[in-house]
């Protein structure tokens, strides 16, 4: 993948200021993107944009469905503009905040889709070949996700496990029984999903025309509470007779947590019972994988190390201490990606304990990785954090994630001592304690790395309580957002000359004047 060098900021859509008490895919982002263009940044990195649940904490990272989009996303604006339309969105209550209020947002927003969808069915001026067209080109997906959700809601549970037999195992006669008598609820499911595509290109169109490109996230598991899982059984480790996972994903056991992560997703069915690669399970990721390409610019492949190998947990084990690795696909499933869909660009989330062995697999594929400063500063001088260290332009370097403490949550907080705040800004070159966030993100800037990407958190200088997730914690993430105006022209500005002066502009955008 040829990235020149550039930068670029990373803020999810949910974190856009919006009218609505969240943000979505109309004015709010049109904005950003205009931002991003003024400041001399070409890249827009965002989260996955499936659709949330409470259950999972409205996390993006617990989708219901890896294809579907999230329609809190949708614009109300842009829709009551339709010309078919035309409803009535009432005004937003509550105060403008730094925090989301997902369930609040649900209560605002379903009674506007309802009523657009009853406008739609209704008005003789819908185009509803642009909605059957996107209905049968979907088809590969939509159809499963729309019954999953409207059984979902009318059944109270999204453990599709625990609904009867027939539904469970998707029993014909089931199925087609089900699907008759949900048919609105299903058609008012694949609306909204026409709606937010119809959104998302016109989002993504109009940031590609500013020559601002986006960035977005595929998590390498699924949620077992989601569409795919139901419907695609034959390509996890999932019990034929129960549905229930025979062993699930995590971390072993580290210096960080002496009994590992259990993250608990059902794992792939890699192989066949002759050791080859599991066709339904490559044809169902060259479909994922396809399917983000046309919506997004740059894929980032979130534990990008599982493609070599992953940690497999009993499911009947309560931690991750008696996993065992086992390997994983390798180079040949992305060999025959290539096959399938030609060269993509696509970012290796190369993040944790990596061994030689990933490393491999992700310079024999020629991807780029990440390097994230904030790990740097161990008082190791070899650290392969530490930008002295840089011997190859092809990654990415963050002064965080989204996983991250914001930089100056890190710096100023309680993550490290006096000991290391000194050593980092020894090795920055810095004199004063004043605006970490600043010193970084310069650090970044005049790396060798062909792109670098910033939290806008960071940006704005902002504290922990601002930070967007707290990895390992069940409650309380992914609803940070910006306020109206935060990003001031003074900033658009600082970013603007940082790119210039480290040549992160292309020459025929650099001001003349400076």
């Amino acid at each position: 993948m040829n990235i020149e060098r550039s930068s670029g900021m990373l803020l999810h859509i949910t974190s856009l200021p919006g009218r609505y008490g969240i943000g979505t895919l109309g004015a709010e982002a049109r904005d950003f993107a205009d931002l991003l263009k003024s400041a001399g940044m070409r890249y827009w990195q965002v989260l996955p944009i499936g659709p949330v649940a409470g259950i999972f904490d409205f996390c993006p990272y617990a989708s219901t469905s890896t294809f579907a989009g999230n329609t809190l996303l949708i614009s109300l604006d842009d829709l009551a503009a339709e010309p078919w339309c035309g409803i009535d969105v009432p005004p937003y209550d509550q105060a403008e905040s730094h925090f989301a209020d997902f369930d609040d947002v649900l209560l605002h927003k379903v009674p506007c889709f309802r009523e657009a969808h009853r406008r739609f069915r209704e008005s003789p001026t819908a185009p509803r070949q642009a909605y059957e067209k996107f209905c049968k080109e979907s088809s590969d997906w939509l159809d499963d996700y729309a019954l999953y959700s409207a059984l979902a809601e009318k059944l109270g549970t999204l453990d599709w496990t625990s609904w009867e037999p027939g539904l469970a195992m998707r029993e014909h006669a089931s199925m087609k029984a089900w699907t008759e008598k949900l048919h609105e609820q299903i058609e008012y499911r694949k609306f909204l999903q026409w709606v937010f595509f119809t959104q998302w290109s016109a989002f993504k169109k109009y940031c590609n025309g500013l020559g601002v490109y986006l960035i977005g996230d595929i998590p390498i598991y699924i949620t077992m509470n989601g569409a795919d899982s139901w419907a695609h059984r034959d390509m996890l480790q999932l019990d034929p007779e129960t549905g229930k996972p025979e062993s699930v994903s995590g971390v072993p056991p580290d210096y960080f947590s002496a009994t590992g992560q259990r993250w608990g997703n059902p794992l792939y069915r890699w192989r066949d019972k002759k050791d080859h690669l599991n066709e339904a399970t490559f044809r169902w990721w060259v479909r994922r994988i396809g399917h983000l390409h046309r919506h997004i610019d740059i894929i980032r492949i979130d534990h990008f190390r599982a493609f070599e190998a992953y940690w497999s947990i009993p499911a009947d084990e309560e931690t991750a201490i008696n996993g065992e690795w086992v390997p994983g696909p390798g180079i040949e499933f992305f060999n025959r990606l290539k096959q399938e869909l030609g060269d993509l660009p696509l970012i290796a989330e190369d993040l944790g304990v990596i061994t030689p062995e990933v490393e491999k697999l992700r310079d024999d594929l020629d991807l780029p990785g990440m390097k994230i400063l904030q790990f740097a500063f161990d008082f190791n001088n070899k650290n392969y954090y530490l930008p002295h260290n840089y011997d190859d332009p092809n990654f990415i370097v963050y002064t965080g994630t989204h996983d991250n403490n914001t930089t100056n949550g890190w710096f100023y907080g309680g993550e490290i001592d006096d000991n290391t705040r000194n050593y980092a800004l020894e090795y920055l070159g810095a004199e004063t304690f004043n605006d970490f966030h600043w010193k970084l993100i310069r650090q970044a800037c005049r790396s060798v790395a062909r792109l670098v990407m910033f939290p806008a958190q960071d940006v704005l200088g902002y504290g922990a309580e601002f930070r967007m997730n707290v990895p390992g914690t069940c409650s309380g993430n992914w609803r940070w957002k910006l306020t109206r105006g935060a990003i001031s022209g003074e900033i658009v500005g600082r970013l603007r000359r940082m790119g210039e002066i480290y040549d992160r502009i292309r020459d025929d955008e650099k001001d003349k004047s400076s």
